[in-house]
């Protein structure tokens, strides 16, 4: 056995993590197995680990047992439909704007969308057209949009195959999509909607409406992020039949693997199960950790939690509790710099951007994970100097939001098709972008394929080198190049 193949660098590095028995304030939402329905925490192993035998139906033709966990599913959601989908949410949206979207058609989506949303524009040629987002004042990140918004987009644009929304954004703040959903209707045209952080709304009646009760005609959930199932697990509900199932599950068939994990469609059945018959008492109980800590952490200096008072714009109505948003720009640091403190003290929060940190409570999160947030916090707080080290890097914070939209040169499926070359990210200025660019989290694109780099998009990438924030969609993971159009 050669030398070099001993080690296991990805199980090691998964060994310890686990060793640091982390507090666990992000995705997947089972909290290291702690809210994992106890069928799932008791089964699953490798004798789980299946293919289609006699029994065990067949996901891209469901007639048996797989069909009737959906239906479970569909029901519970009041849905016309749904899909379990075993490529995560992405593989829906795909599905979704390839299914009601052609190279002749238009996608009206928020500049916000999951950088995901690429593919389903690349698949079915479609020309996006996108909506601004409503800005958090004081927060300073992008949320939903208003009615009146889309309404002035759909009427400058003709043949939109479909709206797409996000409800919520990364940030749990949610805006007026019963709204949207009757210009929708007046339009003729269907709303698709990214509800990836939004599984559990349905199931308390202290957090903001699910998108189907608004009438969605068609949703995308990562049941992984809030409902218990695990990472990819998600699934896709039809409400409406302005999106044809047929169409929908004929791109599902094209696009999911062929050998889909029995594991994660079981995760799916057993946190549909959990959220049916304990939903409501797991949220309860985590909405009580979630206000203590909320009020301890805004007594502390520096420090605001989000909360209804900052909320009211059409694009900004409610936001989900849940999801605990601190803006640490009292502190004189940024969210990537106190997100670092924090995994010090063995605490590990969802994302971090130029002036917030987000802290995703999972269903089961008890007192003691809370107590350890506010303790981190309190202690950040306390450290002097905070304001003076970062007033003297002499660089700027990059707005969160991301720089002004560039101009569209070209759809995004010409330009993933058309002759490429690599450049310096400093002679990117004029050029058409060939690859997306996310600052991720949130996912949010900086730059489309066949969008011209602006300088303000080439500066906001530089910060975002230099601050040596994760980023995705660069074929140079440096971010020193960038691939642009060969003409």
């Amino acid at each position: 056995m050669p030398e070099n193949q001993i080690k296991a660098p990805l199980v090691e590095a998964l060994q310890k993590y686990s060793r640091k028995n982390p507090v666990r304030l992000h995705v997947p939402g089972h909290g290291g197995g702690r809210s994992l329905d106890p069928a799932m925490r008791r089964g699953v192993a490798p004798g789980w680990d299946v293919t289609e035998i006699e029994g065990l139906d067949d996901l891209h033709n469901a007639a048996g047992v797989i069909a009737r966990a959906q239906e479970k599913a569909a029901g519970l959601y009041g849905a016309r439909h749904t899909f379990f989908l075993v490529n995560g949410t992405t593989v829906g949206l795909h599905a979704l704007i390839a299914a009601t979207c052609s190279e002749d058609d238009v996608l009206v989506l928020p500049r916000n969308a999951h950088r995901s949303v690429l593919g389903g524009l690349v698949i079915s040629g479609a020309r996006p057209v996108f909506v601004e987002p409503d800005v958090v004042p004081g927060f300073g990140f992008a949320a939903g949009f208003g009615p009146d918004k889309l309404e002035a987009v759909l009427r400058a644009n003709c043949k939109v195959g479909a709206v797409l929304a996000v409800h919520p954004c990364y940030y749990g703040v949610v805006g007026d999509l019963a709204g949207v959903k009757e210009v929708c209707r007046r339009y003729k045209v269907p709303l698709l909607v990214d509800e990836a952080h939004g599984t559990h709304l349905r199931f308390h009646p202290d957090l903001p409406a699910d998108a189907l009760s608004l009438g969605a005609d068609a949703v995308v959930q990562s049941v992984h992020k809030t409902g218990g199932a695990l990472t990819q697990a998600s699934w896709l509900h039809l409400g409406s039949g302005l999106v044809e199932r047929e169409r929908v599950a004929g791109v599902l068939r094209l696009l999911q693997t062929t050998s889909p994990s029995y594991i994660l469609m079981a995760s799916l059945d057993s946190a549909r199960r959990q959220l049916a018959m304990r939903g409501g008492t797991l949220l309860t109980e985590l909405l009580n950790v979630v206000r203590g800590a909320a009020r301890e952490i805004n007594t502390l200096p520096g420090l605001t939690v989000l909360g209804q008072e900052h909320l009211g714009t059409p694009g900004a109505l409610e936001h989900d509790p849940t999801r605990l948003v601190l803006s640490v720009r009292g502190l004189g640091l940024d969210g990537h710099a106190v997100g670092c403190k924090l995994a010090e003290s063995g605490i590990y929060v969802e994302m971090t951007d130029a002036r917030n940190v987000v802290a995703v409570f999972p269903l089961g999160t008890g007192p003691a994970q809370a107590r350890a947030l506010v303790q981190a916090l309190a202690q950040i707080c306390r450290q002097p100097g905070a304001a003076e080290s970062q007033a003297g890097c002499g660089c700027a914070m990059p707005h969160p939001a991301g720089p002004p939209l560039p101009p569209q040169v070209m759809t995004p499926r010409r330009a993933w098709l058309a002759p490429q070359r690599k450049v310096l990210l400093e002679e990117a200025p004029g050029r058409v972008s060939a690859e997306i660019i996310a600052v991720y989290p949130p996912g949010t694109a900086a730059i489309y394929p066949g969008e011209e780099f602006t300088p303000e998009v080439v500066e906001y990438l530089i910060q975002m080198r230099f601050r040596g924030v994760h980023h995705q969609g660069a074929a140079d993971p440096t971010l020193c190049t960038v691939r642009v159009i060969d003409i």
